[in-house]
């Protein structure tokens, strides 16, 4: 894979507003992030030359949400996409997670509407949700947090 391809990826990454993508073929694997600035974060495991040392895990938000709590910080589930979010899966179903709930890394959390079709949200950590940071229905940004655990 050369700088080129590299180049297209990162364009139909952002042409089809993806959060992530990956490729692994025979030795080289290569990992394509974007951050909340929309630009994406490369990272390779094989063939360092083809690019340079992209920002290691960086590219998280800086706002500073104000805990109430004087223990361990929230941890926050955000929002792989642009899109609306829903805490159910119809608006007549109970919400897939509420305050209070412990969740684990598979646990269905939400689900965000991009461009006519539903995505399911999975927590990816562990903790007890502490807040929904999100409104049903409404629209939310990649990046935004939808969920804060303990």
């Amino acid at each position: 894979m050369d700088l080129q391809d590299i180049k297209e990826l990162i364009s139909l990454i952002r042409e089809n507003d993806l959060s992530e993508f990956q490729l692994e073929q025979e030795g080289f694997k290569i990992t394509l992030k974007r951050g909340t600035d929309f630009q994406p974060v490369i990272s390779t495991v094989a063939a360092p030359a083809v690019l340079p040392a992209a920002a290691a895990a960086g590219a998280a938000p800086a706002a500073a949400p104000a805990p109430t709590e004087a223990k361990a910080p929230l941890r926050e589930i955000t929002s792989p996409m642009v899109g609306t979010f829903y805490t159910a899966p119809s608006p007549d179903s109970p919400a897939y997670v509420t305050v209070g709930q412990e969740v684990t890394e598979d646990t269905v959390v939400c689900i965000i509407e991009a461009m006519k079709v539903m995505n399911e949200i999975k927590a990816e950590c562990r903790g007890i949700i502490a807040e929904v940071a999100a409104e049903n229905g409404k629209p939310v940004q990649f990046g935004q947090p939808l969920f804060r655990l303990k």
